[in-house]
């Protein structure tokens, strides 16, 4: 297989009063995971807030790493892998992902999930997901299967265990330049 393409993991810790519980509990640096297209991470998706101010509205959502709940939170830290795919595999995550943007107004998010993280056990809803979830669900209905679990099993933490991904960048979400 020639792994001609990329795509890039993106996980971050805004610091906020959720990611603060959720960080207590698994002691990871960082609790938030999205799935990006290109080195600029212009094109941005996972499941979280969809307004920055209410945690509570989440779903299916398109961020933006300059706008939005990114925006509201200006030292919000991350890292930033890469990951090497066929053209083929892109593809395919790319109509994966196309459902979940038709149909964007139907998906919610897993709560119910990251408390089944904690108990090792998945706790899965249709069209609903958290963002490690989503992100996993996208890749293993690609053809990558990156680790022995399910989706809803899935850590924003695996990503940072994962040998096929490659760190790019880590440090303040705001001083990241694609370009260097």
């Amino acid at each position: 297989m020639a792994a001609d393409r990329s795509v890039f993991i993106l996980l971050t810790n805004t610091g906020t009063l959720f990611t603060k519980m959720i960080k207590s509990y698994t002691r990871a640096p960082y609790n938030h995971a999205s799935i990006s297209f290109n080195r600029e991470l212009s094109e941005l998706y996972s499941f979280g807030r969809k307004k920055p101010g209410n945690p509570l509205n989440g779903g299916f959502v398109r961020e933006d790493i300059k706008t939005g709940t990114f925006s509201k939170y200006p030292n919000t830290t991350c890292v930033i892998y890469e990951l090497q795919v066929s053209e083929r595999e892109v593809e395919k995550m790319k109509r994966v992902l196309q459902l979940f943007i038709k149909q964007h107004h139907k998906y919610l998010y897993n709560i119910l999930g990251v408390i089944g993280i904690a108990l090792k056990e998945p706790v899965e809803f249709s069209n609903s997901y958290f963002c490690s979830q989503f992100v996993a669900e996208i890749l293993e209905r690609s053809g990558i299967k990156l680790w022995n679990k399910l989706p809803a099993l899935v850590t924003p933490d695996d990503f940072r265990q994962s040998d096929r991904l490659h760190l790019i960048y880590e440090g303040k979400l705001s001083d990241y330049n694609a370009e260097a």
